[in-house]
């Protein structure tokens, strides 16, 4: 839940960085080392959603799915909870148990920049596991926000030599000090938090450009994020209500990141769904802030499928993911309900709630105006096809080059189904279990993405834990557990075909990308 920090979103500025010393240390000279030759893609992981975890096995499934896509190591953002050494404990032993690596991430909304001692003995709780994550023969540490950090401090108290890569915010924070940055600007922005509007954008390139202006030549952790709508109302303490424009984002950025090429990638998120930036599974073990009334029947996996060539492709230092594309796959997604139905009567966000933090807003989310009411999906395939989109009874056919090209249509109500052909004949199909509705799901606003794929995956849900909020403050009576059906429901014959162009959203909005074919 750290979108707040787009607060300090930089314009057009220019920022200097200067190599700065640090004390030198020795690291156990049993711990496995990486070097930033070797390119490295992580995922960030809430460690304050899973309390509930009782084992090291209980993490085995995001380790072994992350590491299936090609991700290296999760950045474990951690707070000061009494629960945190205890999932520490477990998530270090399961990338070992699993072959990955893991590192902290002190997220400073928890934990005071006047805590560099603090810090330091954390880090060094934990150097020496064996799944640590080590680059340049250095301790890999991260964090979100902590401009002002006693980075001193951190060092004296670690004992040992850190590769320290905060999420500091170019004009911040002191970059003098640090080996790297972490940039969590993932999404396009107004510069304030907020959906760009009134001809005001940010986008995620000139966040690029800003922190490697600061960082000169030290380490960039370069954000990839699929999608951002959060939608807590007062009946949480951390009401907030606002969506960045996200329907392209993660196919554009993946092109983007191939042709930055950035020392690292950091995924945000594998695992928070209050933001419903979330890649992992659904069924992973957490427990629930709220966000199951917006997650529930809402997986993500796809996206970790369409990113997997993308990682791939990176890691290799090559612009092109054809030769990385195994198998044909399609990958779609789309909002369930029209941006502009009217929800007002049953909503969650209707009530005043304590807005402190300046980001709640009642009715639809924030930004809501920046979505499009379209199905998008990428094609990843091993030889040009037609893709056929049957959505609600209107057919779209877009011809599909080799390799991976994305393409968007006009969503309609009812079932959506998705078709590969080549020379007249199905190749694969698969019809979605979640349908576009034109009613309120719970009597919400949901601005999240349902994700699926071609062919079809399993069916992913959410657990009775991570469903243990879901009632909490509804209008309307609404049963907390999964309802995807166990078979996709009935197509609608198309009685209209209409050719699909490939997408071409705009740079204003997403950034400089030269082609989205």
């Amino acid at each position: 839940m750290h979108a707040f920090a787009l607060r300090l979103l930089l314009a057009a500025a220019v920022f200097v960085g200067n190599d700065g010393r640090h004390i030198n240390r020795q690291h156990s000279s049993g711990v496995v080392q990486r070097q930033t030759n070797s390119k490295l893609v992580f995922a960030h992981f809430m460690i304050g959603i899973v309390s509930d975890r009782t084992s090291a096995a209980a993490y085995d499934v995001d380790m072994q799915r992350a590491k299936s896509v090609g991700i290296q190591a999760f950045a474990l953002n951690i707070g000061t909870d009494l629960y945190t050494d205890q999932q520490l404990g477990y998530a270090y032993q399961s990338a070992a148990n699993n072959g990955m690596k893991v590192f902290i991430s002190f997220d400073f909304n928890w934990w005071s920049t006047s805590q560099g001692s603090a810090v330091g003995s954390k880090i060094a709780q934990y150097a020496s596991r064996p799944a640590q994550l080590f680059v340049n023969g250095k301790v890999f540490v991260s964090s979100f926000i902590g401009d002002g950090l006693n980075v001193a401090a951190v060092h004296e108290a670690a004992g040992r030599e850190i590769y320290f890569a905060p999420n500091y915010h170019p004009g911040q924070g002191d970059f003098s000090s640090v080996d790297g940055a972490l940039n969590w600007m993932a999404w396009p922005s107004n510069g304030n938090n907020k959906a760009p509007s009134g001809g005001a954008t940010v986008t995620v390139n000139a966040g690029d450009q800003a922190y490697r202006s600061a960082l000169g030549s030290k380490g960039y952790i370069a954000p990839a994020s699929p999608w951002f709508s959060t939608h807590f109302g007062p009946e949480v303490s951390y009401s907030k209500n606002w969506v960045f424009p996200s329907d392209f984002l993660w196919y554009l950025r993946w092109r983007e990141i191939l042709s930055l090429q950035p020392d690292f990638v950091e995924i945000v998120s594998w695992n928070d769904y209050g933001e419903s930036h979330y890649v992992g599974p659904l069924s992973s073990q957490h427990t629930d802030d709220g966000s199951s009334k917006w997650v529930n029947d809402m997986p993500h996996n796809g996206w970790l499928d369409m990113a997997k060539p993308f990682i791939q492709a990176y890691k290799t230092g090559s612009t092109n993911v054809n030769q990385f594309i195994t198998s044909d796959q399609i990958v779609y997604w789309y909002r369930i309900t029209p941006k502009t139905l009217n929800c007002d009567a049953t909503d969650t966000t209707m009530q005043s709630a304590n807005n402190a933090s300046g980001n709640y807003f009642k009715g639809r989310p924030n930004g809501y105006q920046s979505m499009t009411d379209n199905v998008f999906g990428v094609a990843l395939l091993r030889t040009a096809g037609t893709v056929v989109v049957n959505s609600g009874g209107t057919a779209y056919t877009y011809n599909a080059p080799i390799g991976a090209s994305a393409f968007s249509v006009p969503f309609h109500v009812g079932a959506q189904s998705f078709t590969l052909t080549r020379n007249g004949s199905t190749v694969m199909s698969a019809t979605s279990l979640k349908v576009i509705q034109n009613s309120c799901t719970c009597g919400l606003y949901n601005f999240n993405a349902y994700v699926g794929t071609v062919p079809a995956s399993a069916r992913d849900v959410l657990r009775s834990d991570g469903l243990s909020n879901f009632a909490t403050g509804l209008k309307v009576a609404c049963a907390a557990a999964p309802s995807l059906p166990a078979t996709p429901p009935a197509v609608t014959p198309a009685t209209t075909t209409i050719a699909a162009a490939a997408a071409a959203p705009t740079a204003l909005v997403y950034g400089d990308v030269a082609g989205h074919a």
